[in-house]
């Protein structure tokens, strides 16, 4: 570590990653574990958790997989126990399992995609931190990083429940942070625009629809998932010490329109 920038370094902590095989979360347990963290990957596909770990391992670092379904309690329960059981503790987190179920309007949804978008993209981070703050609460505290999105800030067409999910979590951050800001727990939001992932994949491959998505960014460019990375990687360390409650947006200017 260079001299200076000791806030940074992440050694001696254990973090857990929800959502740790896809775009952003496989990006920030690479840059998490490679700056000292011990890495929980929790995920729900087994084979790409696996072949990240080996990777993360055979580069350095210390990772370890455990399967996780971020809307069932009982995973999420298992899944602090075993970052307790495989690496001692827990002192950060990145919660950002979530999907993007489909694009209807209110009219065009029914209530099970509603429901699905809420269990995941939000009830999922509610229960992420319930069972990550119980234990940070007896263990001298920690950081916590959830997903939001650019559609958690501004109003998103034809996706009513997800844009609604992702508000709740902004709403939840900042309710959670100032619960625990006394008590050495913080807990802050990423908002990603449009990031160059597995998620928006469909809409990417299209060469009109790539540069209509650049082109609502300012920046007249799609993000990349390192670029969100830095700034979890930024918010857990403790170089944001005075951070706590914060919806960072990490999209090339899109809120700015």
């Amino acid at each position: 570590m260079i001299r200076g920038y000791e806030k940074l370094d992440l050694s001696g902590r254990v973090m857990i990653v929800t959502g740790g095989t896809g775009g952003l979360g496989r990006e920030t347990a690479k840059l998490c574990a490679a700056r000292g963290a011990s890495v929980v990957i929790a995920d729900l596909d087994k084979s790409a958790g696996a072949t990240l770990v080996a990777e993360i391992n055979e580069r350095g670092g210390n990772a370890a997989f455990v399967r996780t379904d971020v809307t069932s309690e009982d995973d999420v329960r298992a899944m602090v126990a075993f970052a307790l059981s495989t690496f001692g503790g827990l002192n950060a987190a990145f919660n950002n399992a979530g999907i993007d179920n489909g694009h209807r309007t209110v009219v065009e949804s029914s209530l099970a995609d509603w429901q699905r978008n809420i269990d995941v993209n939000l009830t999922g981070i509610f229960l992420c931190l319930k069972y990550e703050i119980k234990h940070m609460l007896r263990h001298g505290g920690g950081a916590i990083v959830n997903t939001s999105s650019t559609a958690g800030a501004t109003g998103c067409a034809n996706a009513a429940a997800y844009c609604s999910a992702k508000h709740g979590v902004v709403g939840l951050t900042r309710a959670t942070a100032i619960d625990y800001a006394a008590k050495a727990i913080r807990v802050n939001a990423v908002l990603p625009g449009g990031i160059e992932t597995p998620m928006l994949k469909t809409a990417l491959d299209d060469p009109a629809l790539r540069e209509m998505v650049a082109r609502g960014h300012p920046m007249g460019r799609i993000g990349q998932p390192p670029e969100i990375a830095e700034t979890v990687a930024w918010l857990v360390s403790d170089a944001a010490s005075f951070v706590t409650g914060a919806c960072v947006t990490v999209d090339g200017g899109f809120t700015t329109w």
